[in-house]
């Protein structure tokens, strides 16, 4: 299953108008025929100039970039943790993805009413995390209830029991669960118990469209900055109206708006960047005549579980891996050429795999 960020917020924070402008930059559906998508589900290609370079040289019939899900969780409100709202369908949602996006209203419009009458970053995130907080307190006290049931017949259950315990005084602190953690053995137990304050976090300052290009001078986003940095949280700033307007365009005329507005990149190709990053992903990629393709993978996997996600059964066929660097691949000018030069490297079960990297799989019969 692709990997899915879900995007939270408050009413009138414009939550809703970036994801109408990531489903209106959604993938294109004709490479991705076994996607049923849901209706709050938005899909879109990661952003890599590495696939046209490999192109250029390859000359494939068609250019396959990995892609990236965007979740619209519905219904968070102050006490949706105790059904406000569409509280229980934004916590059935919230549970399943991979990271929380939260937008954050970073911008002055006296025509958009803001739910608490004005406009205070810090009160938002408050509000949001408060609701994750006490929806994982909740979560955890009957995860609680279970532990010390089976502890009194099985002594062994006793130290997650104390580590439950502890999480949950971490959360009655107001606090993230994975600051119970102790060690790195504690905080990926931590993150089975499938915790909303457990998953990274990365908040989306949304600015008005003439403020796109002058953040630093924007209080409200130097303020999200503060809170992310003692959270060690991500941040990334976009227009969301920008967005909306960029969505509309192709080619030539988004890079000439984009230029017009003094970007290098749309918001959500940072958004997108920055949410790859947050989740510690990377992407190799695979060159033939058919096709160049781009692969996501999880930073730290060997060859053979990144063969995996071509195929599952070439994980336990993998015999090796020929690999060279998209850098080397390029300088060469083929990929023939980077084999000459001595740049094409065989790499075994071991190997661990590097972003960027150029892959053939070598797979046995089974």
């Amino acid at each position: 299953m692709p990997l899915q960020a879900g995007i939270v917020g408050l009413p009138n924070v414009g939550k809703s108008t970036l994801f109408n402008a990531i489903t209106a930059a959604k993938a294109e559906a004709a490479n991705y025929p076994f996607c049923t998508i849901d209706p709050n589900v938005g899909v879109v290609e990661v952003p890599d100039n590495r696939l046209q370079g490999l192109a250029n040289i390859v000359k494939p019939q068609r250019l396959v970039p990995t892609t990236f899900e965007f979740v619209d969780i519905a219904g968070l409100v102050r006490g949706a943790s105790k059904g406000e709202g569409l509280g229980n369908q934004f916590l059935s949602h919230i549970r399943e993805v991979d990271a929380i996006i939260q937008v954050v209203r970073c911008f002055v419009d006296e025509d958009i009413t803001h739910v608490s009458g004005k406009i205070d970053p810090a009160d938002d995130i408050n509000t949001i995390n408060l609701e994750l907080i006490f929806a994982d307190m909740a979560s955890l006290e009957k995860r609680i209830e279970r532990t010390a049931k089976a502890a009194r017949g099985d002594k062994k259950q006793e130290p997650e029991l104390e580590l439950q315990k502890r999480v949950l005084a971490t959360l009655e602190k107001g606090e993230f669960a994975l600051k119970a953690a102790r060690d790195e053995e504690e905080e990926k137990l931590i993150k089975t118990y499938q915790l909303l304050t457990a998953k990274p976090v990365l908040y989306c300052c949304n600015v008005a469209e003439n403020e796109i290009t002058k953040t630093d001078e924007n209080p409200f986003v130097q303020k999200v900055r503060e809170i992310a940095a003692k959270e060690k949280a991500e941040t990334v700033v976009i227009s969301a109206k920008v967005e909306s307007e960029i969505s509309q365009l192709d080619g030539d005329e988004k890079t000439m708006f984009l230029e017009e507005l003094g970007l290098k990149e749309s918001g959500l190709d940072r958004l997108i960047h920055s949410a790859y990053h947050l989740l510690g992903l990377g992407t190799f990629l695979t060159a033939g005549e058919k096709e160049v393709r781009a692969w996501t993978f999880q930073r730290g996997w060997k060859a053979p579980r990144c063969a995996a996600v071509i195929h599952t059964d070439f994980e336990k066929l993998f015999i090796r891996a020929e690999i060279a660097s998209y850098d080397d691949v390029i300088k060469a000018g083929s990929l023939n050429a980077a084999k000459e030069a001595g740049k094409l490297r065989v790499e075994g079960k071991e190997y661990v795999m590097q972003d960027g990297d150029v892959c053939n799989f070598r797979i046995g019969g089974g």
